[in-house]
């Protein structure tokens, strides 16, 4: 005869060293989990933050380019005739090297930047052209001409020097850096500023100008800086605009965290002699 016996097994618990080794791993664990999120997390932001950077960009650009078609723009009624006189109005394209925008006077003369403040080496571009008609006659403006906020021009010119403008400059809005947009329809006061791009740590224009000497054509010899630029002669001998922008995303956006020193147009911004290149 085989006799059968059943052992009961009695349920133990965890000893102390055994519950401390689980709860290390667990915590482990969770360390790991939490490490890749905030790892993800950091890369998403600084994804966006470029991104953003890039939208930002191609925005400024192409407004600054729309308005750099616009400008010196005349109605037809006052293009198609002839000045008499010597020539007294301000240049359609002007502008301040490394200059802070005097908001009581937009057009004045502007506050030299000094190294320490925020915007250091921004300059000041000033833009003027006029409304067009739907029609010679017609009275009434087409729409298709637009201040520096995006604004389309209502009121058409009453003279060939009545124009509206557009002042582009660096200021600090909400505490960031921005790109500002000051603008008029009739080209004096009242001004209205308002935000473009926020974040532009510094904005640079080259100026493309065209020689005086015969039979060098109508195209840019040299890119200057506005202050190699003596008089409205030669601000009116621009045909193109070089631009440069620094742009910066949110805080804790980057990964680096290294100073960098930037140069929007290299070196040949400081040139003396304001060669292309």
């Amino acid at each position: 005869m085989i006799a059968l016996y059943s052992r009961r097994r009695h349920q133990r618990g965890l000893t102390l060293i055994e519950l401390m080794v689980a709860m290390a791993i667990s915590m482990l664990i969770t360390l790991v989990a939490i490490s890749g999120l905030l790892i993800s997390q950091r890369g998403f932001r600084t994804v966006d933050a470029a991104s953003q950077l890039r939208d930002n960009g191609r925005f400024a650009s192409d407004l600054i380019q729309r308005l750099g078609v616009q400008t010196g723009f005349r109605d037809r009624v006052f293009a198609a005739t002839q000045r008499t006189g010597a020539n007294t109005a301000a240049p359609n394209v002007f502008g301040f090297n490394n200059a802070l925008m005097d908001a009581a006077a937009p057009l004045g003369t502007p506050t030299a930047r000094t190294v320490s403040e925020v915007g250091y080496g921004s300059d000041i571009l000033i833009l003027r052209y006029q409304a067009s008609e739907t029609f010679p006659g017609s009275g009434v403006s087409d729409g298709s001409m637009i201040d520096c906020a995006g604004n389309p021009a209502t009121a058409l010119a009453a003279d060939r020097d009545d124009r509206m403008v557009s002042i582009l400059h660096v200021a600090i809005n909400q505490g960031e850096p921005t790109l500002m947009c000051t603008y008029s329809i009739t080209g004096a006061a009242p001004f209205t500023t308002t935000p473009v791009v926020q974040g532009v740590e510094n904005f640079q224009v080259l100026y493309g100008v065209a020689s005086t000497a015969a039979g060098t054509g109508d195209s840019p010899v040299s890119y200057m800086r506005s202050n190699q630029l003596a008089s409205n002669d030669d601000w009116r001998r621009v045909r193109s605009l070089r631009i440069g922008m620094v742009l910066r995303g949110p805080l804790n956006s980057a990964q680096e965290k290294a100073a960098q020193t930037l140069y929007p147009f290299g070196l040949a911004k400081n040139s003396a002699t304001g060669a292309a290149g």
